[in-house]
């Protein structure tokens, strides 16, 4: 055996590949280098057509102006068939090296046995890189998938299911024809297909716009109605409808036309993916009878214009949502049609897959892109855990209704224990309106979200967020996870593909926190930052130049009309169908209702601009309204602030001018506000500072007693 050399450090964890590409080039190769605390670079390869070509790369100072989809790939950290190219390439070399050395080993002995020696110690050094690597990507996916459900990212562990991941992976499953899961649009896709070989244009458009879906997501815009979409060139023009009233429809690609909702609602025209054309009668019918509906037609009024909305893929604004009234009318048709659009949507992936099963390997067919760039495609945000809970209860109606044997719920009984409530756990002599009763009955927490995974017959809760069709959350839930800028460990790459959002009862946000709902609307539709192992070649060309905010469709649902409300739906909403809004005026006030006969005066103040107008009607309320008031005579006067910020305000000017006061808001003390109540109840606080908050949480109706200064 001959004497090992003596190696530096420098070249001890070297391997043949990195040695000699020091040799030739004077350094190392960058992503062969080894794995260490500082971060990795990684090199992505880009296609033959595109402009930033390797002979290019040392005019990298120039400014060149890239398009949306080469930006994309270069946030990729790993191109998926790189390595495993590299790493055939490393041990066909490996393999020439071996059968070299063993050529030349008769000839020189000692010489043989040393490199050979020397090449087994590289050997184990670079299985052992390779393993370290692989452990390294291993546990930034599982971070990812961690962190997809955890809103500080390992401050609070929260379960996600990870048991179930390849049954519900869309990758790897194929469509059951024989099951009778076989897509009716795919059906029609088919026929429409060897249709328009022999037909003329005008019978091909009428047979691919059958289905609403394929319609939608298969219509191609041109920059030129991009660039019109975003300058909010919209022309409007208003409807009336039956049910629903005034509707105000807008749209700038679209032909302003009359649309009316069909007197009788056929489901095979609606196109419903199955099993929701026989399970959906079923389900409503519940609703029905509830509400002493005749039960000849599977939709209510109500519903069948909405739904006819809904189908045609325009974004809708409905501010008539009534908790006691047609509240879950509402939430049973959105339901319908996000579970519809995501059936067409899976069926569509998983037929594609046995196409492409069957097809030849090496041919590019841009007819499989039928994918986004991450999997989630439906955003529904609610306020609390009782309406989740209600949405997936819905959800697994529809899927299993009617049938002798129920679909495979992942995690049932977990959610219903996490997501339930106890009747317990309601005080026994709580008397509230019945309005309050039915916006906070169940479980009323306010932080969560839940991925759900819809796989043809089965179902999977607790889904990590890229493995989700469907992601049920709180707007605060969603604030953790989107996180703030400036922070490390943050993430939104699960809202880039996301084709229906759904907001439910918006007016409840208002108490919540609204910069929830505004953070959440800047951050959908945005080009991830992260590949998270996506197929490129199935990615759909709308997601790739980041026009997937043009083909959303944005659904929202309040209980009023409210100026933040109309903002989110004229501000956020870029869905190239056009969008709806009711508009109906109000008849009937609340102020008539009121039954002890008091004085109601308005004041009108001026204001330069909306900047200063908090500042003005501060001054206007302490110089004019307030020192009316102050009279002994108006012993027992309730100052109602619907700011939060007015009211701290408030309350610091009237501790400053020491003024005989007590408050009540939504963070203060239960002691504290029995304390005040009495107070104010036996006369010995003259004003009583009070939060529209405290008021929506609590309801409060023994203390509107005196007067009232808005």
């Amino acid at each position: 055996m001959g004497k090992r050399r003596v190696r530096g450090p420098a070249l001890a964890g070297l391997s043949k590949r990195q040695k000699r590409h020091l040799r030739d080039f004077g350094e190392q190769h960058p992503v062969r280098d080894a794995v260490s605390g500082r971060e990795v670079t990684q090199i992505c390869e880009l296609p033959e057509n595109s402009d930033q070509s390797s002979s290019e790369s040392d005019a990298e100072n120039e400014s060149e102006r890239v398009s949306d989809y080469h930006k994309l790939l270069a946030l990729l950290k790993t191109v998926p068939g790189t390595e495993e190219e590299e790493d055939e390439d490393e041990s066909e070399e490996g393999d020439e090296s071996e059968a070299e050395s063993n050529s030349e080993g008769p000839q020189e002995v000692g010489g043989t046995d040393e490199e050979d020696d020397e090449s087994d110690v590289l050997g184990q050094e670079e299985v052992a890189a390779k393993d370290t690597i692989k452990q390294a990507l291993g546990q930034e996916q599982a971070d990812e998938t961690h962190n997809s459900g955890d809103p500080k990212h390992g401050a609070i562990e929260e379960f996600t299911d990870v048991k179930h991941e390849s049954e519900f992976s869309l990758e790897t499953n194929f469509m059951e024809e024989e099951s009778g899961d076989y897509s009716t649009a795919e059906r029609e896709s088919s026929s429409s297909r060897e249709v328009s070989e022999e037909k003329p244009l005008h019978y091909r458009i009428s047979v691919f716009h059958m289905d609403p879906y394929r319609a939608h997501m298969n219509k191609e815009l041109e920059k030129k109605e991009i660039e019109n979409i975003s300058a909010c060139s919209k022309t409007t023009s208003q409807l009336k409808w039956p049910t629903l009233g005034q509707l105000v429809f807008s749209s700038v690609t679209q032909k302003l036309k009359t649309f009316k909702p069909d007197k009788e609602m056929d489901l095979e025209r609606l196109h419903l993916h199955k099993p929701l054309d026989s399970t959906w009668p079923k389900v409503n019918s519940q609703l029905l009878s509830m509400l002493n509906k005749p039960s000849d037609s599977p939709f209510t009024l109500l519903q069948r214009e909405l739904f006819c909305i809904m189908n045609l893929y325009k974004d809708l604004l409905y501010p008539e949502r009534a908790p006691l009234g047609n509240g879950e009318e509402i939430r049973q048709t959105y339901c319908l049609h996000a579970l519809n659009h995501v059936l067409k949507a899976n069926a569509q992936v998983l037929s594609n897959n046995a196409k492409r099963r069957d097809q030849k390997l090496g041919v590019d067919n841009d007819d499989f892109r039928d994918q986004g760039l991450t999997r989630p495609k439906v955003l529904i945000v609610v306020p609390f855990r009782e309406s989740a809970l209600r949405v997936v209860q819905i959800f697994i109606s529809l899927l299993e209704s009617g049938s002798k044997k129920q679909i495979d719920v992942s995690n049932k009984k977990r959610f219903k224990g996490e997501f339930g409530s106890d009747p317990d756990e309601k005080p026994p002599n709580l008397k509230r309106p019945e309005d309050y009763e039915a916006v906070f009955a169940g479980n009323i927490d306010d932080h969560f979200r839940i991925g759900v995974a819809v796989l043809q017959k089965s179902m999977r809760l607790y889904a990590p967020f890229y493995s989700s069709d469907i992601i049920i959350a709180s707007p605060l839930g969603l604030r953790t996870v989107i996180g703030a800028e400036g922070e490390k460990k943050r993430d939104f790459d699960f809202l880039s593909s996301i084709e229906i959002l759904i907001i439910d009862q918006a007016d409840i946000y208002l108490m919540q926190n609204w910069e929830h709902i505004l953070h959440l609307m800047n951050h959908l539709n945005l080009l991830p930052l992260s590949p998270h192992g996506v197929d490129f070649s199935r990615v759909r060309m709308l997601n790739l130049n980041n026009w997937s905010k043009y083909y959303r469709q944005t659904l929202l649902f309040s209980a009023l009309q409210d100026p933040q409300i109309n903002s989110i739906f004229n501000k956020h909403c870029f869905n190239y169908r056009g969008q709806v809004a009711v508009r109906n005026v109000p008849m009937t006030g609340s102020i008539n209702h009121v039954v002890v006969q008091l004085p109601h005066v308005f004041r009108r103040l001026e204001s330069d601009s909306l900047v200063s107008v908090i500042d003005a009607r501060f001054q206007f309320f302490i110089d004019k309204v307030l020192p009316e008031y102050r009279d002994a005579v108006m012993s027992h006067t309730l100052i109602y602030v619907p700011s939060y910020f007015d009211y701290v305000r408030l309350r610091n000017y009237f501790k400053k001018e020491e003024l005989n006061f007590t408050y009540a808001c939504e963070y203060t003390k239960k002691s504290s506000i029995s304390r005040a109540r009495q107070f104010f109840f036996k006369g010995e606080r003259q004003f009583l500072l009070f939060t529209e908050r405290f008021h929506f949480y609590k309801r409060q109706t023994d203390i509107f007693v005196g007067h009232l200064a808005l």
